[in-house]
Formats: C-alpha cells, sequence, structure tokens
C-alpha cells in the first residue's frame, strides 16, 4: 500500500534524525562532550559546547535546500505551497546564524550529504572546536 505524502512528511524529524546522529557519535568518539538542542541558544543547535561557545546544526539538504547538492533542489510541483516554506526556512537559518554571530558564538553548518560522502568531516569537527584540553584526554584513559 503506497503511503500518502502526508503521512510520509508527518513521520520525518527535526530531532535525532540519522545525520544527526552520525555527527554526534563522530563528536563522542573524538572525545568531545556537548548538550542537545539548547532552547536558551537562538535556533536551538542541533550541537552545542558551550565551554567553546560553539554551535554545530546538522541541515538536512532538502529542507535547509543545499544548493550545492542534488537533494537541495525544490520539488517541480506544488511551487506554491513548496517555494515560500522552504525560503522560510533558509531566512530563519540565515537569522539565527546572525543572532549566534551577535552573541559570540561560532556556528558551523554540516549538510546532510557531508555526513554521508565527506571523509574530512570529522578533520574539519576538530578543526572548529578545536583540541581537547590535555585534563580531558587523561580523564578517558
Amino acid at each position: 500500500m503506497a503511503m500518502s505524502r502526508s503521512e510520509n512528511m508527518r513521520r520525518i524529524r527535526s530531532k535525532d534524525t540519522a545525520p544527526e546522529m552520525s555527527v554526534r557519535r563522530m563528536l563522542h568518539s573524538l572525545g568531545y562532550r556537548y548538550r542537545l538542542h539548547r532552547k536558551d541558544i537562538p535556533g536551538k543547535p542541533d550541537i552545542v559546547i558551550a565551554a567553546r561557545r560553539k554551535a554545530i546544526f546538522v541541515h538536512g539538504c532538502f529542507w535547509h535546500q543545499h544548493l550545492a547538492c542534488r537533494e537541495g533542489r525544490p520539488p517541480k510541483s506544488n511551487d506554491t505551497y513548496w517555494r515560500p516554506k522552504l525560503e522560510r526556512n533558509q531566512q530563519r537559518d540565515r537569522q539565527n546564524l546572525e543572532a549566534l554571530t551577535a552573541l559570540g558564538w561560532d556556528v558551523m553548518v554540516v549538510w546532510e550529504c557531508e555526513v554521508e560522502h565527506d571523509p574530512s568531516l570529522s578533520e574539519r569537527l576538530v578543526q572548529f572546536l578545536g583540541p581537547l584540553s590535555p585534563a580531558t584526554n587523561s580523564q578517558q584513559s
């Protein structure tokens, strides 16, 4: 039996998505500890390391319109519904980035396609977050 569009859309989550879980596992294996979806920070970033004032958003290529990706293309059907919806997402992303930057936060956006296809993602995360302190490394031994 075919699933209706509305049923399919209802099943899409905003938290704990597969790409977000992959990034979280990667960060944890690298030794970083973080908080999730902090409501007191603009945009409720997916991953927050408050001591370093770093925020990471894990964006779905379709929902946030990653134009460099095949999945980021808007649907051809029902343009009057999809275009404003996807443009609002992009506008909200820009506002959240500006608000976080104004508050002194560094922000990284990880795209869904990067999680799946970018072998250097862990290196980029370490470069963004900075090295772990020696005390942190010795506690994990």
